[in-house]
């Protein structure tokens, strides 16, 4: 076996490690980044939108929903059901400082 054939041997093994990477980062995102890039170029003082914003905007807004879930979600439990309905989301956004915002949205 010749150097040459060890170093292209190993490209092809770290190629496809690469694409692995490409995969796992691809997956890190619950949200379509496509539609989240369009929802931001909608605003007319959006001009440009760089991966990385799409990126940003995508995980704070998963981690937004997840909290408003599990927050509405702890409500549900209470009230002895395995339901999420709009009256627990409406409860844990009058219940929270946080979630203030979103009064009168659900309406």
């Amino acid at each position: 076996m010749s150097v040459g054939s060890l170093a292209t041997d190993e490209s092809i093994a770290n190629h496809g490690e690469d694409e692995k990477n490409v995969d796992r980062t691809e997956k890190v995102s619950r949200l379509p980044l496509t539609r989240i890039k369009h929802i931001m170029k909608m605003d007319p003082d959006v001009t440009l939108a760089s991966q990385e914003a799409v990126f940003l905007i995508s995980k704070a807004t998963e981690l937004f929903v997840e909290v408003l879930a599990k927050e509405s979600y702890s409500y549900t439990t209470q009230n002895k059901k395995k339901t999420l309905q709009k009256k627990d989301v409406d409860s844990s956004v009058d219940a929270i400082d946080a979630f203030v915002f979103l009064e009168g949205t659900l309406d």
